[in-house]
Protein backbone atom coordinates (compact mmCIF):
# COMPACT_ATOMS: atom_id res chain seq x y z
CA UNK A 1 0.00 0.00 0.00
CA UNK A 2 1.00 3.39 -0.98
CA UNK A 3 1.80 5.54 2.26
CA UNK A 4 0.64 9.04 0.99
CA UNK A 5 -0.67 8.98 -2.30
CA UNK A 6 -1.56 12.36 -4.04
CA UNK A 7 -4.00 12.38 -7.20
CA UNK A 8 -2.34 14.04 -10.05
CA UNK A 9 -3.89 16.33 -12.57
CA UNK A 10 -7.52 14.50 -13.67
CA UNK A 11 -6.73 12.47 -16.73
CA UNK A 12 -9.35 9.75 -18.39
CA UNK A 13 -9.63 6.95 -16.25
CA UNK A 14 -10.13 3.52 -18.25
CA UNK A 15 -13.46 2.51 -17.23
CA UNK A 16 -12.62 -1.81 -17.04
CA UNK A 17 -9.85 -0.41 -15.15
CA UNK A 18 -11.51 1.62 -12.79
CA UNK A 19 -14.38 -0.96 -12.06
CA UNK A 20 -11.58 -3.21 -10.55
CA UNK A 21 -11.17 -1.00 -7.65
CA UNK A 22 -14.14 -2.22 -5.26
CA UNK A 23 -13.40 -5.42 -6.46
CA UNK A 24 -9.70 -5.45 -4.87
CA UNK A 25 -11.52 -4.12 -1.81
CA UNK A 26 -13.60 -7.00 -1.66
CA UNK A 27 -10.93 -9.38 -2.64
CA UNK A 28 -8.72 -7.93 0.49
CA UNK A 29 -12.06 -7.48 2.52
CA UNK A 30 -13.49 -11.07 2.05
CA UNK A 31 -9.81 -12.69 2.76
CA UNK A 32 -10.58 -11.91 6.72
CA UNK A 33 -13.52 -14.34 6.38
CA UNK A 34 -11.58 -16.65 4.40
CA UNK A 35 -8.58 -16.83 6.98
CA UNK A 36 -10.84 -16.85 10.09
CA UNK A 37 -12.19 -20.26 8.41
CA UNK A 38 -9.03 -21.75 7.50
CA UNK A 39 -7.86 -21.20 10.85
CA UNK A 40 -10.21 -23.46 12.74
CA UNK A 41 -8.44 -26.57 10.35
CA UNK A 42 -5.34 -25.12 9.66
CA UNK A 43 -2.52 -23.92 12.11
CA UNK A 44 -0.81 -20.58 11.70
CA UNK A 45 2.10 -20.99 10.40
CA UNK A 46 0.93 -23.90 7.91
CA UNK A 47 -1.67 -21.76 6.94
CA UNK A 48 0.82 -18.67 5.81
CA UNK A 49 3.64 -21.21 4.60
CA UNK A 50 1.03 -22.95 1.73
CA UNK A 51 -0.53 -19.82 1.32
CA UNK A 52 2.27 -18.31 0.48
CA UNK A 53 3.54 -20.61 -1.38
CA UNK A 54 0.46 -21.17 -3.77
CA UNK A 55 0.25 -17.67 -4.24
CA UNK A 56 4.02 -17.82 -5.25
CA UNK A 57 3.68 -19.81 -7.92
CA UNK A 58 0.69 -18.55 -9.17
CA UNK A 59 2.18 -14.82 -9.19
CA UNK A 60 5.09 -16.13 -11.23
CA UNK A 61 3.28 -17.69 -14.28
CA UNK A 62 1.75 -14.53 -14.66
CA UNK A 63 4.61 -12.79 -15.00
CA UNK A 64 6.33 -15.05 -17.58
CA UNK A 65 3.31 -14.68 -19.29
CA UNK A 66 3.86 -10.72 -19.19
CA UNK A 67 7.82 -11.64 -19.70
CA UNK A 68 8.43 -9.42 -16.89
CA UNK A 69 12.10 -10.01 -15.85
CA UNK A 70 12.71 -11.10 -12.00
CA UNK A 71 16.12 -9.28 -11.62
CA UNK A 72 16.52 -6.96 -8.81
CA UNK A 73 19.84 -5.45 -8.40
CA UNK A 74 22.10 -6.73 -5.84
CA UNK A 75 22.78 -3.71 -4.02
CA UNK A 76 18.98 -3.61 -3.20
CA UNK A 77 18.89 -7.08 -1.92
CA UNK A 78 18.80 -6.48 1.43
CA UNK A 79 16.22 -3.65 1.55
CA UNK A 80 13.91 -5.77 -0.42
CA UNK A 81 14.53 -8.63 2.18
CA UNK A 82 13.89 -5.81 5.37
CA UNK A 83 10.53 -4.64 3.21
CA UNK A 84 9.47 -8.20 2.48
CA UNK A 85 9.41 -9.55 5.75
CA UNK A 86 7.86 -6.01 7.64
CA UNK A 87 5.06 -5.72 4.79
CA UNK A 88 4.15 -9.26 3.51
CA UNK A 89 5.81 -11.64 6.20
CA UNK A 90 5.22 -10.32 9.76
CA UNK A 91 1.84 -8.65 8.33
CA UNK A 92 0.25 -11.90 7.62
CA UNK A 93 1.49 -13.89 10.79
CA UNK A 94 0.85 -11.13 12.91
CA UNK A 95 -2.99 -10.58 11.56
CA UNK A 96 -3.93 -14.34 11.48
CA UNK A 97 -2.22 -14.77 15.22
CA UNK A 98 -5.24 -11.82 15.78
CA UNK A 99 -7.50 -13.71 14.58
CA UNK A 100 -7.04 -16.39 16.51
CA UNK A 101 -7.99 -14.64 20.10
CA UNK A 102 -9.88 -11.74 18.82
CA UNK A 103 -12.64 -11.37 16.32
CA UNK A 104 -12.07 -11.23 12.59
CA UNK A 105 -14.14 -7.66 13.10
CA UNK A 106 -11.59 -6.53 15.43
CA UNK A 107 -8.70 -7.41 14.15
CA UNK A 108 -9.62 -6.73 10.58
CA UNK A 109 -10.21 -2.88 11.65
CA UNK A 110 -7.04 -2.69 14.13
CA UNK A 111 -4.79 -3.82 11.15
CA UNK A 112 -6.08 -1.20 9.06
CA UNK A 113 -4.63 1.28 11.47
CA UNK A 114 -1.43 1.09 8.97
CA UNK A 115 -1.27 4.55 7.95
CA UNK A 116 -1.58 6.11 11.11
CA UNK A 117 1.37 4.57 12.21
CA UNK A 118 2.98 5.43 8.41
CA UNK A 119 2.53 8.68 9.61
CA UNK A 120 4.47 8.48 12.64
CA UNK A 121 7.38 6.69 11.16
CA UNK A 122 7.90 8.79 8.36
CA UNK A 123 8.33 11.48 10.64
CA UNK A 124 10.85 9.68 12.52
CA UNK A 125 12.71 7.76 9.44
CA UNK A 126 12.10 10.23 6.50
CA UNK A 127 11.43 13.40 8.20
CA UNK A 128 8.32 14.27 6.84
CA UNK A 129 6.43 17.00 8.27
CA UNK A 130 3.09 16.21 9.68
CA UNK A 131 0.93 19.10 8.40
CA UNK A 132 -2.69 19.72 8.93
CA UNK A 133 -4.07 16.69 7.11
CA UNK A 134 -1.74 14.61 8.61
CA UNK A 135 -2.69 15.71 12.24
CA UNK A 136 -6.24 15.56 11.21
CA UNK A 137 -5.47 11.96 10.38
CA UNK A 138 -3.99 11.26 13.60
CA UNK A 139 -6.47 12.43 15.42
CA UNK A 140 -9.10 10.27 13.80
CA UNK A 141 -6.82 7.29 14.02
CA UNK A 142 -6.97 8.18 18.00
CA UNK A 143 -10.70 8.44 18.01
CA UNK A 144 -10.79 5.00 16.28
CA UNK A 145 -8.66 3.08 18.57
CA UNK A 146 -10.50 4.82 21.62
CA UNK A 147 -13.66 3.82 20.24
CA UNK A 148 -12.91 0.25 19.94
CA UNK A 149 -10.31 0.04 22.80
CA UNK A 150 -12.20 1.80 26.02
CA UNK A 151 -14.95 -0.53 25.86
CA UNK A 152 -12.93 -3.88 25.28
CA UNK A 153 -11.02 -2.55 28.61
CA UNK A 154 -14.19 -1.66 30.49
CA UNK A 155 -15.73 -4.93 30.05
CA UNK A 156 -12.66 -6.73 30.80
CA UNK A 157 -12.73 -8.32 27.28
CA UNK A 158 -9.33 -7.18 26.19
CA UNK A 159 -7.10 -10.19 24.58
CA UNK A 160 -3.64 -10.42 23.20
CA UNK A 161 -5.26 -11.17 19.74
CA UNK A 162 -6.15 -6.83 19.55
CA UNK A 163 -2.06 -6.28 20.38
CA UNK A 164 -1.34 -8.99 17.24
CA UNK A 165 -3.70 -6.49 15.11
CA UNK A 166 -2.25 -3.46 15.80
CA UNK A 167 1.06 -4.70 15.56
CA UNK A 168 0.26 -6.21 11.93
CA UNK A 169 -0.25 -2.73 11.16
CA UNK A 170 2.80 -1.18 12.77
CA UNK A 171 5.00 -3.94 10.70
CA UNK A 172 2.74 -2.96 7.00
CA UNK A 173 3.30 0.86 8.50
CA UNK A 174 7.19 0.30 8.77
CA UNK A 175 8.02 -1.77 5.45
CA UNK A 176 5.92 1.55 3.85
CA UNK A 177 8.50 3.57 5.17
CA UNK A 178 11.54 1.63 4.33
CA UNK A 179 10.32 1.28 1.12
CA UNK A 180 9.82 5.12 1.01
CA UNK A 181 13.29 5.70 2.48
CA UNK A 182 15.18 2.94 0.31
CA UNK A 183 13.77 2.89 -2.93
CA UNK A 184 14.09 -0.72 -4.94
CA UNK A 185 14.95 -0.28 -8.53
CA UNK A 186 13.05 -2.88 -9.85
CA UNK A 187 9.20 -2.94 -11.41
CA UNK A 188 6.25 -3.15 -9.21
CA UNK A 189 5.26 -6.80 -9.99
CA UNK A 190 8.48 -8.16 -9.57
CA UNK A 191 8.99 -6.57 -5.95
CA UNK A 192 5.61 -8.08 -5.42
CA UNK A 193 6.89 -11.45 -6.37
CA UNK A 194 10.25 -11.33 -4.72
CA UNK A 195 7.88 -10.22 -1.29
CA UNK A 196 6.02 -12.97 -1.35
CA UNK A 197 8.64 -15.14 -2.30
CA UNK A 198 10.61 -14.14 0.80
CA UNK A 199 8.03 -15.29 2.84
CA UNK A 200 7.80 -19.17 2.05
CA UNK A 201 11.15 -20.08 3.35
CA UNK A 202 10.67 -17.89 6.83
CA UNK A 203 6.65 -19.45 6.88
CA UNK A 204 7.93 -22.77 6.26
CA UNK A 205 10.71 -22.59 8.74
CA UNK A 206 8.08 -21.57 11.07
CA UNK A 207 5.49 -24.50 10.50
CA UNK A 208 8.52 -26.91 10.74
CA UNK A 209 9.62 -25.67 14.10
CA UNK A 210 6.18 -24.99 15.72
CA UNK A 211 4.26 -27.16 14.21
CA UNK A 212 5.82 -29.74 12.41
CA UNK A 213 5.63 -31.43 9.20
CA UNK A 214 1.35 -31.15 8.25
CA UNK A 215 -0.56 -34.13 8.30
CA UNK A 216 -2.67 -34.79 5.47
CA UNK A 217 -6.05 -35.35 6.89
CA UNK A 218 -9.55 -34.48 5.28
CA UNK A 219 -10.60 -31.08 5.42
CA UNK A 220 -14.47 -29.63 5.71
CA UNK A 221 -15.43 -28.09 2.16
CA UNK A 222 -15.61 -24.38 3.82
CA UNK A 223 -12.29 -25.09 4.76
CA UNK A 224 -11.13 -26.13 1.73
CA UNK A 225 -12.65 -23.69 -0.58
CA UNK A 226 -11.45 -20.56 2.07
CA UNK A 227 -8.22 -21.76 0.98
CA UNK A 228 -8.36 -21.52 -2.25
CA UNK A 229 -9.85 -18.47 -2.03
CA UNK A 230 -7.28 -17.31 0.39
CA UNK A 231 -4.00 -18.69 -1.42
CA UNK A 232 -5.24 -17.81 -5.37
CA UNK A 233 -7.63 -14.66 -4.60
CA UNK A 234 -6.31 -13.27 -2.43
CA UNK A 235 -2.80 -13.74 -2.68
CA UNK A 236 -1.80 -13.79 -5.73
CA UNK A 237 -4.98 -12.08 -7.74
CA UNK A 238 -5.40 -9.56 -5.61
CA UNK A 239 -1.61 -8.70 -5.71
CA UNK A 240 -1.45 -8.85 -9.09
CA UNK A 241 -4.36 -6.71 -9.51
CA UNK A 242 -3.64 -4.17 -6.94
CA UNK A 243 -0.17 -3.39 -9.10
CA UNK A 244 -1.83 -3.50 -12.35
CA UNK A 245 -4.47 -0.79 -10.85
CA UNK A 246 -1.63 1.40 -9.73
CA UNK A 247 -0.20 1.03 -13.52
CA UNK A 248 -3.35 2.09 -15.08
CA UNK A 249 -5.19 4.29 -12.43
CA UNK A 250 -3.84 7.40 -10.16
CA UNK A 251 -2.66 6.33 -7.11
CA UNK A 252 -5.51 8.26 -5.36
CA UNK A 253 -7.60 6.38 -7.28
CA UNK A 254 -6.11 2.67 -6.71
CA UNK A 255 -5.70 3.49 -3.00
CA UNK A 256 -9.70 3.83 -2.70
CA UNK A 257 -9.37 -0.08 -2.87
CA UNK A 258 -7.51 -0.55 0.22
CA UNK A 259 -9.87 1.78 2.35
CA UNK A 260 -12.91 -1.06 1.18
CA UNK A 261 -11.11 -3.29 3.02
CA UNK A 262 -11.66 -3.30 6.93
CA UNK A 263 -15.70 -2.64 6.20
CA UNK A 264 -16.21 -5.71 4.02
CA UNK A 265 -14.18 -7.49 6.37
CA UNK A 266 -16.39 -6.25 8.65
CA UNK A 267 -20.03 -6.72 6.94
CA UNK A 268 -18.59 -10.52 6.25
CA UNK A 269 -17.40 -11.36 9.32
CA UNK A 270 -21.45 -10.03 10.33
CA UNK A 271 -22.60 -12.20 7.26
CA UNK A 272 -20.36 -15.25 6.93
CA UNK A 273 -19.00 -15.83 10.80
CA UNK A 274 -22.30 -14.82 12.67
CA UNK A 275 -19.97 -11.49 14.43
CA UNK A 276 -22.16 -8.85 15.49
CA UNK A 277 -19.92 -5.93 15.54
CA UNK A 278 -20.57 -3.72 18.70
CA UNK A 279 -21.43 -0.02 18.55
CA UNK A 280 -17.51 0.55 19.71
CA UNK A 281 -16.26 -1.47 16.79
CA UNK A 282 -18.83 0.53 14.27
CA UNK A 283 -17.74 3.59 15.44
CA UNK A 284 -13.69 2.79 15.51
CA UNK A 285 -14.43 1.32 11.63
CA UNK A 286 -15.96 4.68 10.91
CA UNK A 287 -13.03 6.90 12.27
CA UNK A 288 -10.50 4.13 11.30
CA UNK A 289 -12.01 4.56 7.75
CA UNK A 290 -11.94 8.38 8.11
CA UNK A 291 -8.42 8.71 9.27
CA UNK A 292 -6.79 6.52 6.61
CA UNK A 293 -8.86 8.53 3.35
CA UNK A 294 -7.23 11.56 5.31
CA UNK A 295 -4.11 10.41 4.70
CA UNK A 296 -3.90 8.03 1.63
CA UNK A 297 -5.61 10.43 -0.59
CA UNK A 298 -4.77 14.02 -1.00
CA UNK A 299 -6.96 15.92 -4.06
CA UNK A 300 -4.75 18.15 -6.04
CA UNK A 301 -5.29 21.64 -5.33
CA UNK A 302 -7.54 23.50 -7.67
CA UNK A 303 -6.42 24.62 -11.31
CA UNK A 304 -7.51 28.78 -12.22
CA UNK A 305 -8.87 28.86 -15.76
Amino acid sequence: MAMEVTAPVPRAVPTQTAALVPLLGLLWGFNWVAVRICLTEIPPWTLRAAGFAAGTLALYAYLRVRGKSLEVPRRHWLRLVVVGLLSITFYNLLSAFAQLSASTTRSSVLSYTMPIWAVIFARIVVGERVDRRRALGLGLGIAGLLSLGWPILAAGEFSIGLVWAILSGVSWAAGSVVLKRYPIDAGALTIAWWQLMLAVPVTTAGMLVFEGVPELRPLQTATIWAFIYHAILAQAVATTLWFTILEALPTGIASIGSLLVPAVGVLGATAFLGERPTTGDLLGLAFIVAASAVVLVRLPPERRT
